[in-house]
């Protein structure tokens, strides 16, 4: 294992943060995996998935076909951010942005980059294209502290066959993200995870990372046509590891073993992998995804557990005003599995209180939360 720290620029005098990347493997076959954890910092099991990675990474090195780069703390900036005893990790405070929005969008500069380089040979096309991607990554010009981490985060990534994004929701069943185009290649690790929902799209809006590692690939194919063959070359996912809470010695060993198990299946570490478990999902569309909101304030009351099934006009629960003694229940407006909802027991009008997988699509634009 090599150890490297990469320095961010201070914004003021005398402070400094550095990125820490666990890098595995000898690098020789050209394969390569880049996982990272709590990019909203305040989204703690990836880390202990991380911790539990590393060991289990350092076990089977001499088994890893490539390289597999590990960033177990991978926003050093929102780690810092705790506001009078309350983590503050989602959003950058000197900006408001999302950590996890607002990376390098590559296609209109990888177009005119690779047009007339690119030929009939699927291989030689990845090569030129990751190549392309890597340059365009070296010209930009972050100002903020927070840009130069999103840039090197991105960068170490750009390249990987295989990303996974390490997260976790307010409460929570395991669910994933991913882009339309590789959701048959995210089934496996799906079912290794045991995750209840895989949401994909092709454009989820905001520019989050794991999209901008791979959205590059499905669009460039589209764009040049057959002539010019462009695969797949990176498997980007955002692994949502239940709820904030669920940080627990036993899960993150479960959850390692199955990002182990999957990294096997795919080829990036030899040996025998264990069973495939049955998958308890089937992808859906991120645009079929239900997020059920507060008709007005009051006292948040579940009535449904996360994972079950519930059908469109069945109540989840119900928000209680204890001025005027109104309750109104919370009903479903598409059937699917009750993936995610919020942590807090006290709704404000118009919050998102929670999110159901349905099968058909019928939102569009921003299609995840700020």
């Amino acid at each position: 294992m090599r150890i490297q720290q990469q320095a961010l620029p201070a914004m003021t005098s005398g402070t400094g943060r550095e990125l820490h990347s666990f890098h595995f493997g000898a690098c020789r076959s050209g394969k390569k995996v880049y996982i990272q954890s709590s990019l909203h910092a305040d989204e703690i099991p990836g880390m202990l998935v991380a911790h539990y990675l590393r060991q289990k990474l350092t076990a089977l090195e001499s088994n890893i076909a490539g390289e597999i780069i590990l960033v177990p703390v991978a926003n050093p900036i929102g780690l810092a951010q705790d506001v009078q005893g309350t983590a503050f990790g989602r959003f950058d405070l000197s900006t408001g942005v999302n950590f996890n929005r607002g990376y390098r969008y590559l296609t209109p500069e990888l177009i005119p980059a690779v047009a007339d380089k690119l030929g009939s040979d699927p291989s030689a096309n990845t090569e030129i294209i990751r190549q392309a991607a890597r340059d365009a990554l070296q010209q930009w010009q972050p100002q903020a502290e927070v840009e130069f981490q999103k840039k090197y985060l991105q960068s170490m990534a750009i390249d990987a066959d295989i990303v996974l994004d390490l997260h976790c929701d307010n409460q929570a069943v395991m669910h994933l993200y991913a882009g339309t185009p590789l959701a048959d290649a995210t089934m496996p690790l799906a079912a290794q995870l045991g995750a209840h929902a895989l949401l994909v799209t092709t454009l989820s809006g905001g520019d989050p990372m794991d999209e901008n590692c791979s959205r590059h690939w499905w669009e460039l194919a589209a764009h040049f046509g057959a002539a010019k063959p462009i695969p797949m070359a990176c498997l980007s996912i955002t692994v949502e590891l239940r709820g904030e809470t669920e940080v627990s010695h036993d899960l993150a060993q479960a959850d390692a073993n199955g990002i182990i198990a999957f990294l096997q299946q795919a080829g990036h570490i030899t040996g025998e992998a264990r069973p495939q478990p049955k998958a308890l999902c089937e992808p859906t569309p991120l645009e079929g995804v239900d997020p059920i909101t507060a008709p007005h304030a009051g006292v948040l009351v579940f009535t449904k557990a996360l994972g079950q099934m519930v059908e469109a006009g069945e109540s989840i629960g119900d928000v209680i005003d204890v001025i005027n003694g109104v309750s109104t229940p919370l009903r479903a407006t598409v059937s699917g599995v009750l993936f995610a909802r919020v942590a807090r027991r006290y709704a404000q009008n118009g919050m998102r209180v929670a999110k159901i997988a349905g099968k058909v699509a019928f939102r569009s634009s921003q299609l995840l939360s700020m």
